[in-house]
């Protein structure tokens, strides 16, 4: 007996998979998969079967590598204050290449600041000279997940499809962040091959 066909979108975004990704290495087409996860269609047993040992044997291999938070994490995180002007802010995701930052107040995270949110405040219609007045604490968005040094790679891939960062703790003390990018690079470099 086979899972619920829910379960197919839930997996597939778990292991950070497009529909098309996952249709190609299932070998069905990428409109089956999005007809299955919106319940428009019910498929043959052979496809779905096809879809679900897909998602098994992807899921096994995440597993047997074993990576976890603290083999990909980068050890230096750069944040702000919250009286930090958002030019500032912006300044130094420039001059770093970080699209996000961890926002600080008296040493604890209190938030995340990124490009999107200075962007959004743009796109308001804020002038430059006024978004220049704003502080990090007026636009701050919440702050990003926080894990443990052993969470596995798979929790923290399932956190980056909604976070843009998720933050590293050890014996409640910050010791590291994980981007994006940082995933990427464990997918090019691990033994972990789609």
């Amino acid at each position: 007996m086979l899972p619920e066909l829910s379960d197919i979108m839930k997996r597939r975004k778990r292991l950070g998979l497009t529909q098309k990704e996952l249709a190609k290495l299932s070998g069905v087409s990428q409109s089956l998969i999005a007809k299955i996860e919106s319940g428009k269609i019910v498929p043959s047993y052979q496809k779905v079967k096809a879809i679900f040992d897909t998602l098994d044997t992807l899921e096994e291999k995440v597993l047997k590598v074993n990576i976890k938070a603290s083999d990909i994490m980068s050890k230096k995180v750069i944040g702000v204050k919250t009286d930090c002007k958002v030019t500032e802010a912006s300044r130094i995701m420039l001059k770093y290449g970080f699209s996000q930052l961890p926002v600080f107040n008296k040493g604890r995270v209190v938030g995340s600041i990124s490009e999107k949110d200075i962007m959004a405040f743009m796109s308001k219609g804020l002038k430059p000279e006024e978004l220049s007045k704003l502080t990090v604490g007026d636009i701050m968005d919440e702050p990003f997940p926080q894990v443990s040094v052993k969470t596995p790679i798979f929790i923290i891939n399932f956190l980056l499809q909604t976070f843009n960062a998720v933050l590293v703790i050890d014996k409640g003390k910050l010791v590291g962040i994980i981007t994006k990018a940082d995933m990427l690079k464990v997918m090019n470099n691990s033994s972990f091959h789609r």
